[in-house]
């Protein structure tokens, strides 16, 4: 071989793809990035896609032979031999070109060097740094103007860090100063404000330093401070002079044409009548009329009431989104329908509030996806149809939607098509998977397998500025992850043995160990010496068994003297101490 090559082409070669043999096992490994010298355009980048070793000479035979001990294995004539997809490589323009003639056999491959594989794979710009490529000291940082305006998903079965990505993903947001608005259906990512103190040694790998954004960030819940005892403040819609629209997306998809005109006619009766009027005084107005209907709009209306949620002194788009700041909305402890309702009304007043550039360019953060914008065929929310305007329409006005959804099978895919940026993770469900494949572009079956395969951690990265999906070692989190699961077993306990034993026995050991020694004891009976007078017998403290394995003493207890017992009660006071403290064996 020649030096510093790890291989050489052999065989039929094509433009796309060409085998080499290795010339050692430790060379190189799959999804590992190679170069091979083009006679037309120059050096260009391959990836390693299978590699295999086998030995000709080691027969079935011999195979047998050593499986039974009747032979060792010696020294075999082994092949190695790996395939690669050819990526390409950049003109004078930056365009990425393949190769339109194939490579010769003889070529030498030789590993990747760092310019060049990030040059072609388009890893040049970018300044949010999400990770190192897998297998490579290079790091993979993503365009933010590209996240955001052109949206994002992070898709990802429960456990394998889609939360966590998200985290690594808003940090570096909050660093370029760009507004968040977060719906956090369950409190994770609120320790964003606490530096992450975990895991010391990943930091220096990454090259990073633990930080908290705790000046950056505010916690808004809509249910109370006793719910959410972490949440800085409240979060209020507006109750004054609610509109029909406003008021029928509280029903859902269960409202008929009777609830609506009762409704309308109720609100059109006080805005004439009053300038200012709250949802005490439609209740009040749907009280008068004489349908039978009004009790199902009044019992609505009153459950919308006792939420709490409707304020005289709302909580304002302009004061959620702000330069370099992220506005968390807790939904712990509200009820789903109500999750959806505050997710309508907020994405509603935030597009117009874009439309109309009153508030910077931003990011909304949507996590738990499929419970607001659910595929067709898996039940429908009011916050749908305008999470879909947003995901078509949000790029002209500087409104960027960050996906995050644990199945993907049950999220819109009007809605996945237009995230531009696609961050997978681990996947297995076969109807997830299908989704991917179908609704995402850049996605081959081959791809679907190495979804499958994914370590926790690791994701695979879809991007229309990015040549390739390439898979990327997420970096450590700067601030503390919420997202973790809680422990719901316990270590076990054994339970304690109370035995009263004497002083004597100091261990567990002596106890399990010289049964038969104590067994010996307990059958002499004490003799009193008949020159030593009769003294009354001192009560000597007792020590439990069960206290002593657990490294305790139990309290000094006083006990009378045994009587002696007489010989028919001999075989009871045969048994071993083993017996009294786990049971006979005997039924």
């Amino acid at each position: 071989m020649v030096k510093d090559s790890i291989g050489v082409i052999f065989g039929k070669t094509e433009s796309l793809n060409f085998k080499f043999a290795v010339s050692d096992s430790t060379a190189t490994k799959r999804s590992d990035y190679v170069k091979v010298w083009h006679e037309v355009d120059g050096w260009t980048l391959a990836q390693v896609a299978t590699i295999t070793r086998s030995s000709e000479g080691f027969s079935i035979e011999q195979a047998v032979d050593v499986a039974e001990g009747a032979s060792k294995v010696g020294d075999m004539d082994q092949q190695i031999i790996a395939e690669a997809a050819v990526i390409g490589s950049r003109d004078k323009h930056g365009a990425l070109r393949i190769p339109k003639s194939p490579f010769s056999p003889g070529d030498k491959v030789f590993k990747a060097d760092e310019v060049l594989i990030k040059q072609t794979l388009g890893l040049m710009r970018g300044d949010v740094y999400i990770g190192l490529l897998e297998g490579q000291n290079i790091r993979v940082n993503l365009d933010a103007n590209n996240l955001v305006q052109k949206h994002c998903s992070i898709l990802a079965k429960t456990g394998a860090g889609k939360s966590y990505t998200s985290g690594v993903i808003l940090e570096e947001l909050l660093e370029k100063d760009v507004p968040l608005l977060i719906i956090d259906p369950h409190g994770e990512y609120g320790t964003l404000k606490v530096p992450n103190q975990e895991k010391p040694g990943m930091f220096e790998r990454y090259g990073i330093t633990p930080k908290g954004y705790g000046d950056r960030v505010t916690i808004y819940t809509p249910a109370s401070k006793t719910l959410n005892p972490t949440a800085d403040l409240l979060f209020r819609l507006n109750g004054i002079n609610l509109g029909v629209k406003d008021l029928m997306q509280f029903f859902s998809d269960e409202h008929s044409q009777n609830h609506t005109g009762i409704l309308f006619e109720a609100v059109s009766k006080l805005k004439v009548e009053k300038t200012k009027y709250t949802i005490e005084d439609i209740i009040f107005e749907v009280g008068q009329n004489k349908s039978k209907v009004k009790w199902n709009v009044i019992s609505k209306l009153e459950t919308l009431k006792e939420t709490g949620i409707l304020s005289d002194k709302a909580t304002t788009i302009s004061d959620l989104v702000k330069d370099g700041r992220a506005s968390i909305i807790d939904m712990k402890g509200v009820n789903p329908d109500l999750q959806a309702l505050i997710v309508a009304k907020l994405c509603a007043d935030l597009f117009e509030a874009r439309k109309l550039n009153t508030v910077p360019p931003c990011m909304l953060v949507l996590e738990e996806a499929h419970n607001f914008c659910p595929e067709k065929g898996f039940g429908g929310t009011v916050s749908s149809d305008i999470l879909r305007t947003i995901a078509s329409e949000g790029r002209k006005f500087g409104l960027g939607l960050m996906v995050v959804s644990q199945r993907p099978a049950r999220v819109d895919k009007n809605i996945l098509s237009q995230c531009n940026t696609q961050i997978i993770m681990k996947v297995t469900n076969p109807n997830d998977l299908q989704a991917i494949s179908k609704g995402l572009e850049g996605i081959s079956s081959e791809v679907i397998d190495d979804i499958k395969r994914l370590s926790p951690g690791v994701a695979m990265i879809v991007s229309t500025y990015i040549e390739r999906p390439v898979l990327v070692d997420i970096r450590v989190r700067k601030s503390k992850h919420g997202g973790a699961s809680v422990p719901v077993v316990k270590p076990p306990i054994s339970t304690k043995i109370n035995i009263e034993v004497s002083e004597g026995i100091d261990t567990a050991k002596e106890i399990m160990g010289e049964q038969k020694t104590i067994e010996g004891q307990a059958k002499k009976p004490e003799k009193i010496s008949e020159k030593t007078p009769e003294k009354t017998p001192e009560k000597k403290p007792k020590i439990r068994t069960g206290e002593l394995l657990y490294g305790k003493e139990a309290p000094i207890e006083e006990e009378e003297p045994k009587k002696e017992t007489p010989k028919k009660k001999k075989q009871k006071d045969d048994i071993s101490l083993y017996a009294k403290m786990f049971g006979s064996r005997k039924k």
